[in-house]
């Protein structure tokens, strides 16, 4: 499943940005931190078909996320993550692989905004993200492979209104380019044709999330749903692993409480869980974070 990093960045407002949410970091601002997150599922798709599998029992996948970012302006910000990802299977003989998986930079910028009015604040954003593998891991043994092992650069654009009183809602849709990746062999099947050659064509994909809550003060609690979708690529075979360029769909909800501690730091805390997918894990994850935010 493709990677979705929530970055807290704020302080005294326990504020978020995200690649996809509607908030700034301030002028000056430069923001460093970890976070954690714990996944699992027990059940997946292959294909539409929802199944368990023996020789995997509960899959876990644990990553420790280094991130940061830099408020240049009022309308830039500038933000980086490079995660640590360990993954295990309960049962069968598969072995754990983990490693540091993809680095990432992005950069926010504020298209317009109508300030303060007497209903709120409405803003527009596109963000730019390129991603990077940094680890050298392989692509080749889904589901316990970290990552897609290929280049990847995505655009979102994020509309948002914040009201006067405590509530916020924003809509954001994404496109993620996505380069071809090589494999350690020399011939490999999927969707139904054997293909002579360690190149693997990998789709595109699209993703949407609309989000709402409530902020105010040091308090920010965003709830999220998330819909990905794969531009093309195959569905798992029967009985069969998973394959790097499968069709990985899903629909997700997910909510967190974002806190802004004494000393310019945030605390977080937050949980999602896939409601439908195709050639995913029905997962549940956790995730917490600490950040500091230093103004310069």
């Amino acid at each position: 499943m493709r990677w979705l990093i929530l970055v807290a960045v704020g302080a005294s407002s326990a504020a978020a940005q995200t690649a996809d949410d509607g908030l700034m970091m301030p002028k000056k601002t430069l923001v460093a931190g970890v976070l954690y997150a714990h996944d699992s599922w027990d059940q997946y798709w292959e294909g539409t078909l929802k199944r368990t599998n023996g020789n995997i029992g509960t899959l876990t996948t644990q990553s420790t996320t280094l991130v940061g970012g830099y408020g240049v302006t009022e309308r830039l910000g500038l933000m980086a993550t490079l995660p640590y990802i360990r993954t295990h299977a309960s049962q069968g003989v598969l072995h754990d692989m983990g490693g540091f998986q993809d680095l990432s930079l992005s950069a926010k910028f504020r298209l317009l905004g109508t300030g303060p009015t007497a209903h709120g604040a409405f803003n527009a954003f596109i963000t730019g993200t390129a991603a990077l593998p940094v680890g050298d891991y392989t692509p080749d043994f889904y589901p316990l492979s970290i990552g897609t092992a290929g280049r990847r650069a995505s655009g979102h654009l994020i509309l948002d209104f914040q009201s006067n009183s405590a509530w916020f809602a924003n809509a954001a849709a994404a496109y993620m380019w996505c380069s071809n990746v090589r494999l350690n062999r020399n011939a490999y099947y999927t969707n139904g044709q054997l293909y002579l050659t360690n190149e693997v064509v990998m789709p595109n994909v699209l993703d949407y999330t609309l989000s709402a809550g409530f902020s105010r003060g040091n308090w920010r609690i965003p709830f999220t749903l998330v819909q990905q979708r794969t531009l093309g690529g195959g569905d798992i075979r029967r009985q069969d692993m998973p394959f790097v360029s499968n069709r990985m769909d899903y629909v997700r909800l997910g909510g967190g409480v974002m806190y802004g501690l004494p000393k310019n730091l945030s605390v977080q805390l937050g949980a999602a869980h896939v409601l439908s997918g195709r050639n995913v894990g029905q997962s549940t994850t956790f995730t917490s974070g600490l950040m500091y935010a230093l103004h310069l």
